[in-house]
């Protein structure tokens, strides 16, 4: 049956990708990195970039922001190898979170501290000394994620930058409370989907990190079928 409704015209949509820097050896020291600077990608860390540019090679990709930090700009370089009519654009809206005094400090210290499990149980209400609080964190990218919509109508962009602000990000438009954005999972290198228009927000994709484990899944098969050509030549 026909349909003789005027069709509503399409609002224009604008689909962001929130990607999470790779894996860095940062993190062996036990100290909380913030914006330090000289924190690059490890080995790992580097081809997690390079399968995650691979995946998103075939993506019309517009534009390319990331946080002004070592990782997150190599982590975008990787990206943007395969978009050579692209450059890519520090933004510092989407950078780390300010910690303040605890920038660079031992975490077991941290620990000590009651505002660290004020961090961990009741986000909303925490701050870092002569740094940001982690409302002032929400507020901050929610209004760069707003900016970008108006920027760039129906336009598909990448962010790079924090495991932190993604998820203060998604549980936003989630319509969660900060106080359990910790309960959403960002990993290394991952790929998470919005989609913005004139109205309701949509999650396409959360945590995606299915090139990840396929760079897993060979490594594991190339390590298998080195040990199985040792054994033989061990048993020759």
């Amino acid at each position: 049956m026909m349909n003789n409704e005027p069709r509503k015209e399409q609002k224009p949509m604008t689909t962001i990708l929130l990607i999470r820097h790779a894996v860095n050896d940062f993190v062996k020291t036990g100290k909380l990195a913030g914006w330090t600077p000289g924190v690059h990608l490890n080995e790992e860390g580097q081809a997690q970039a390079e399968a995650l540019g691979l995946r998103l090679a075939d993506v019309p990709l517009d534009h390319i922001y990331t946080s002004p930090i070592d990782r997150t700009m190599e982590t975008a370089q990787a990206i943007v190898k395969h978009h050579k009519h692209l450059a890519v654009e520090e933004n510092t809206d989407i950078g780390e979170v300010q910690y303040g005094d605890w920038e660079g400090k031992k975490i077991s210290d941290l620990r000590q501290r009651k505002m660290w499990d004020v961090v961990q149980e009741y986000p909303s209400r925490a701050y870092f000394p002569n740094g940001e609080t982690m409302r002032e964190v929400q507020v901050r990218i929610v209004n760069a994620i707003e900016g970008f919509v108006q920027k760039h109508p129906n336009q598909t962009i990448a962010l790079v930058f924090h495991a932190d602000l993604i998820k203060m990000t998604l549980a936003h438009y989630l319509g969660m409370h900060l106080d359990v954005f910790q309960r959403i999972v960002v990993s290394p290198a991952s790929i998470s989907t919005l989609q913005l228009g004139h109205s309701r927000p949509f999650i396409v994709t959360m945590n995606d990190i299915a090139h990840v484990l396929e760079l897993n899944k060979k490594r594991k098969q190339e390590e298998a079928k080195k040990k199985a050509e040792e054994d033989r030549g061990k048993n020759g």
